[in-house]
């Protein structure tokens, strides 16, 4: 009679493809949280990129419209006062909790061009090397002569 002692070789690698599998599932729960928050952050940029600048371009357009912009008088002044509107309103926008907001404004007569863009940090993302996010906003506003 043969009495065996120790367990078998099958035995001793028993319940690894489970680890594997769970360590598998691990990763891709992470790889899809991350999606999800960075994805939320792209998505919370956009809006405040493309918020930003149409408040600066309706900025912009007041106060060219309380001068002469668009109707054939001083436009340097009104130029000058619609630009100095809209990059004070991106700059009290920028000054708050959020990312940075930066932008450009054009004056093209009557009409006020506003291009936004915000930079947010990423959380998960970074860990596959993508550290930022960009998005862009884009806004137009015309004066209409009462």
């Amino acid at each position: 009679m043969m009495i065996m002692t120790g367990a078998p070789a099958a035995d001793a690698e028993r319940g690894q493809a489970i680890s594997v599998l769970a360590m598998g599932i691990v990763a891709m729960l992470i790889m899809v949280a991350g999606l999800v928050i960075d994805g939320g952050q792209k998505a919370a940029a956009i809006s405040r990129a493309e918020s930003a600048a149409a408040g600066a371009a309706r900025a912009a357009a007041n106060a060219g419209a309380g001068g002469t912009l668009g109707t054939g008088g001083d436009r340097s002044v009104a130029i000058s006062r619609a630009r100095t509107a809209a990059l004070n309103y991106l700059r009290g926008v920028g000054g708050g909790t959020g990312p940075r907001v930066s932008g450009t404004v054009t004056v093209d007569g009557a009409e006020v061009h506003v291009h936004t863009s915000v930079t947010v940090t990423t959380i998960f993302l970074s860990l596959i090397g993508i550290d930022t996010l960009s998005a862009a906003g884009d806004a137009t506003a015309r004066v209409v002569p009462t």
